[in-house]
């Protein structure tokens, strides 16, 4: 039996005729294929400035970076999330600190971040987990109120949207993933989003080794530049990502409307999901690991996102880490115990979305 594969990246002829394209111009590394992926992805998040990067973990560094945080200062994250939010906090020299999230949407809770602002607070980092986007209007307010800066992470969000507008133009900045899993990708690559011009251009001279101009260096800065290789691909999956998000929301619709042993995943008021990944609640009663081993049996691929949240992970738990508090994060840590993804990409056909209803609607049966 062949198995349903819990994420299938796309990478057809369209992509690998844009990269052999680039390859046979010899202009590959940030030309014009990315200055054409910068202004079309503009799109998608109110026409804000838009600077591609080689990774979304870059995108969040640099963000930071770009708004001058560093030794000293401290921002608020989840807890659940990939250890990539907490991480690019540490290697700008600020500390992480972690707050809870909301049961429904997994997501940064705006009252838990207000609570652990302190003197050294100098950002929010709310996170659009699974696709689904935070409670960013409370976010807003609370960043405004304290006079803080409010970086999105959107790497799993592309097109989500709340009260109709989108993910990554919210925030003083926004930062997208390309990575193969995601709902478009570019092999490898990252996007930074901001309403800021200023802000923008010292991410681009950030990305470049501080320049504009060759040899013209204004900044200290890295390399951490997008290939035209990746830009040429993204521009081919940005084309397909209206049509593949709109097959996403269909298959969690189906799911929704045909599982009945798992808590499926609730949509707030406003806000439109994106579906990265159609994470459910399995109740104590039928047991995560039980029901990976049943689905696994029945050929339907899942996976855990994240089994364990990032305050526990050893660089920020381990003795003698600058993080080395006492958190309290029960929704966090309920979620890290509880949550299952199961198969949601626009591969999928009606049988094999029937496959997986059945699947789990069987979990349990033998208790």
């Amino acid at each position: 039996m062949i198995q349903i594969a819990v994420a299938k990246p796309v990478i057809g002829e369209a992509e690998i005729e844009a990269a052999v394209r680039v390859l046979r111009s010899g202009n590959v590394v940030q030309g014009p294929e990315v200055a054409g992926f910068e202004e079309e992805f503009s799109r998608l998040v109110d026409g804000r400035h838009c600077v591609a990067v080689n990774s979304g973990t870059s995108a969040l560094q640099l963000a930071l970076l770009a708004m001058g945080i560093g030794p000293g200062d401290e921002v608020v994250v989840p807890s659940f999330s990939f250890a990539a939010t907490a991480n690019a906090v540490r290697l700008v020299g600020a500390e992480p600190v972690f707050a809870d999230i909301e049961r429904d949407s997994f997501c940064l809770d705006p009252e838990a971040a207000a609570a652990a602002i302190g003197p050294r607070t100098a950002a929010l980092m709310p996170v659009h987990l699974y696709g689904h986007p935070a409670a960013m209007e409370a976010l807003v307010a609370l960043a405004e109120r304290h006079g803080l800066a409010l970086v999105e992470d959107a790497a799993q969000a592309h097109l989500a949207s709340l009260g109709g507008r989108p993910v990554g133009a919210f925030g003083t900045t926004g930062c997208f993933s390309f990575y193969p899993t995601k709902n478009m990708h570019s092999l490898e690559g990252g996007m930074v989003t901001t309403g800021d011009a200023a802000l923008a251009r010292r991410v681009r001279l950030l990305r470049n080794q501080g320049m504009e101009q060759r040899y013209a260096n204004e900044i200290v800065g890295a390399n951490l530049r997008m290939t035209d290789v990746s830009a040429a691909i993204g521009r081919v999956q940005l084309g397909r990502l209206p049509e593949w998000t709109e097959r996403r929301r269909a298959n969690a619709k189906a799911l929704d409307a045909g599982i009945t042993t798992l808590v499926t995943p609730p949509v707030a008021p406003g806000a439109e999901h994106v579906y990265h990944q159609y994470t459910v609640r399995v109740p104590e009663g039928i047991g995560r690991e039980a029901a990976q081993q049943a689905l696994a049996a029945a050929g339907v691929g899942s996976a855990v996102y994240y089994p364990t949240p990032i305050h526990r992970l050893t660089p920020y738990a381990s003795e003698g880490s600058s993080s080395e508090r006492t958190w309290d994060l029960p929704e966090t840590e309920r979620a890290a115990a509880e949550v299952l993804s199961l198969p949601v990409h626009p591969s999928l056909g009606e049988a094999e979305l029937d496959r997986i209803v059945a699947a789990c609607n069987t979990l349990g049966a033998e208790q």
